[in-house]
C-alpha cells in the first residue's frame, strides 16, 4: 500500500517525511557499543602485546569480530593506506555498515587513548568523507577501540555534537564477577 503511494505521489516531500516516520534512521549511538568483548581472540590476559597482533588476531577471527560489532557489517579492507602531501596513513580495519549506510572505521591501541589517537581518527573520517563516500552514503564513522580510555578526555576533545567518533575499551576476555564489582563501584563513585 506504502509503495503504491510513493510510485503515484507526486508529493515527494510528504512521502520522503512517511519513509521517516515508518522507516527511521537508527542512531550510531544503538550501533557502536562500549565494551567489546574480544574474547574469542584468545590473546594472554594482563600482558603488553603490539597493535599489529591485535589487529592479526581480529583478521584471523573475522567471523567472530563481525558477530561482536553487530548487525550488518561487512569486512572492506586492513591497513587502508591513504597519501596526503606524500605522508602515508594506513586505517587499521574498514568495514562497511549497511544499516547506517556509512563506512566505519577502526583505529586499534593497545594502551591508552591519547588526544593524538583522537586528531588522526578525525583526518581518517574527513578524508573518507571528503574522498571516498558514495552517492547516498552517510558520513563515516571512526571507532577507536583501546585497551584504555578516559572518558572525561574523550568528551573534552570531541565537541558536544560529534557523532561521528567513538572511543570504546575492548576487553580481551569476560571480566570476572569481582571485577565487573569494582567497576561497579568506580563508576558509583564517578556519579
Amino acid at each position: 500500500m506504502f509503495y503504491q503511494r510513493m510510485l503515484v505521489s507526486r508529493d515527494k516531500e510528504s512521502v520522503a517525511a512517511e519513509i521517516q516516520t515508518t522507516e527511521p534512521k537508527p542512531e550510531y549511538e544503538q550501533i557502536i557499543k562500549d565494551p567489546y568483548v574480544l574474547e574469542f581472540l584468545d590473546l594472554p590476559a594482563n600482558e603488553h602485546f603490539y597493535e599489529s597482533t591485535l589487529e592479526q588476531a581480529l583478521i584471523d577471527h573475522l567471523q567472530k569480530l563481525l558477530l561482536e560489532l553487530g548487525r550488518r557489517f561487512s569486512f572492506v579492507a586492513r591497513q587502508k593506506h591513504f597519501n596526503v602531501d606524500g605522508q602515508h596513513f594506513y586505517t587499521d580495519l574498514v568495514f562497511y555498515n549497511y544499516i547506517l549506510k556509512c563506512f566505519v572505521l577502526i583505529d586499534l591501541k593497545t594502551g591508552l587513548l591519547t588526544h593524538q589517537d583522537i586528531g588522526r581518527m578525525q583526518m581518517y573520517v574527513n578524508y573518507y568523507t571528503r574522498y571516498q563516500m558514495n552517492e547516498g552514503d552517510n558520513p563515516p564513522v571512526g571507532l577507536l577501540l583501546c585497551a584504555q580510555k578516559s572518558d572525561t578526555l574523550v568528551q573534552l576533545i570531541l565537541p558536544e555534537n560529534n557523532r561521528q567518533i567513538y572511543a570504546a575499551k575492548y576487553l580481551p576476555y569476560l571480566p570476572t564477577e569481582e571485577e565487573l564489582k569494582l567497576e561497579e563501584f568506580e563508576w558509583l563513585e564517578g556519579v
